[in-house]
């Protein structure tokens, strides 16, 4: 399938220069794409996979792909998709976040054939002097103002100099990758649609040449919320800071009004594939194959195939086979973050039903007793016989914990200490 095509059916083309002229120029012979991704943390989240999967798409389809890193402009701030400036932060802390991202993009790009920039390197010595010469004059104030990101600013608290230069650092980021390699074509999210044809602008003023853009579409849920959080927070891309069971428990929970959609938007998954996925969950809802293949695809991508076989057997172990001594220590913590806990000294471990009751999966100890004498009751995966049972430290899985389950799904957690 073309790769504008694609990107059509995938729901991916929000806005863009001029599709046809776009197309004959694909047509002609491989282009140059690039994307920019500023360092506002020290990890990219899932809302950036929409842009860099994007980036790779063309690079499936043959185009060079250039993964540009801002280290320059995540000083500054992109004043787009916001009402109020961003905070400033440090050069050492922006440069080690870049860093940190760099690893994130390289492992989407493929950089055999790919392209990894820093803005930083051309923009740290040009002198305010030649960047007022060489970029600014080619932009007038009302053009400037013009632009979405600044006009809606100017109706609420103002902009800052600073943000309000922004779009001429990233139109001169389109300028240089064009001299250095050849780069004709700029996607990115829609909000950077006023800055993405800044660049295109620069382009024909100081090159007689024409540039295109593709923006893609800002995903939100099914019910209008922005997507990319859980219930914890953002969903990160970092496995220090979103778990690979979190990361794929996220993707396993999405609404099934949003799972089909997904496929389209975040996997490398043909056509025919996402539509055998799209007419089986029709057909078995509950059984929640587009979700399945979601989790499985995203997690695979972002942190390997060892990690999802991992989580996948976590996840069969908790609702499942119920065989909690056979997942990793810290695999099992992380599965069972959101679960209640308790800590106590492993001297003084309390009998089960008080555990129960600790725990939340009890009203009362007689409660406890109860559900115990009814088989609902397992200790670190096995059923629970005595309504009294007292643990001791040689119960302890992986000499640490002890993992109470009260029904098919309600989980506890204790440490001991």
């Amino acid at each position: 399938m073309d790769i504008l095509d694609d990107l059509q059916w995938r729901g991916l083309v929000q806005q863009h220069t001029n599709l046809d002229a776009l197309r004959a120029h694909l047509a002609e012979s491989p282009v140059t794409v690039y994307c920019g991704f500023d360092p506002t943390a020290d990890s990219l989240h899932v809302g950036s996979l929409v842009p860099l999967l994007t980036l790779r798409r063309f690079q499936n389809a043959g185009h060079k792909a250039i993964a540009l890193a801002g280290g320059a402009t995540g000083m500054i701030g992109d004043p787009g998709g916001r009402s109020t400036e961003r905070s400033l932060n440090d050069a050492e802390t922006v440069t080690a976040w870049t860093e940190r991202i760099r690893g994130q993009l390289a492992r989407i790009v493929d950089l055999d054939a790919g392209i990894l920039e820093n803005n930083y390197e051309w923009t740290a010595g040009m002198s305010a002097i030649d960047f007022l010469r060489d970029v600014g004059k080619h932009f007038t104030v009302n053009y400037m103002l013009a632009k979405e990101s600044v006009s809606t600013r100017l109706s609420g608290e103002g902009i800052s100099f600073t943000e309000f230069s922004y779009m001429l650092l990233q139109s001169l980021d389109f300028q240089v990758l064009y001299d250095r390699h050849g780069c004709t074509l700029q996607i990115g999210g829609s909000d950077q649609w006023g800055n993405i044809t800044a660049g295109i602008e620069l382009l024909r003023r100081t090159r007689g040449v024409q540039g295109h853009a593709v923006t893609l579409p800002l995903i939100t849920k099914s019910d209008g919320e922005k997507f990319g959080k859980s219930v914890a927070g953002a969903v990160w891309l970092d496995p220090a800071k979103t778990s690979p069971y979190a990361f794929y428990q996220f993707w396993l929970g999405v609404d099934d009004a949003d799972a089909t959609r997904f496929l389209r938007i975040f996997t490398f998954l043909d056509r025919a594939a996402i539509e055998e996925v799209e007419k089986e969950h029709a057909e078995r809802p509950q059984a929640r194959p587009a979700q399945r293949a979601l989790a499985a695809h995203m997690t695979a991508m972002i942190h390997g195939d060892e990690a999802l076989n991992a989580v996948q057997h976590a996840s069969e172990v908790l609702f499942g086979s119920g065989d909690v001594a056979s997942v990793d220590p810290a695999l099992l913590a992380d599965a069972l973050a959101e679960a209640p806990s308790a800590t106590v000294p492993r001297a003084a471990l309390p009998a089960l039903p008080a555990l129960l009751v600790e725990l939340g999966l009890a009203k009362s100890l007689s409660d406890a007793r109860g559900r115990v004498q009814q088989g609902g009751v397992y200790v670190n995966g096995a059923r629970a016989e005595d309504p009294n049972w007292q643990p001791s430290e040689a119960d302890l899985l992986h000499d640490r914990y002890l993992v109470l389950r009260s029904g098919k799904r309600h989980y506890g957690l204790l440490r001991a200490e």
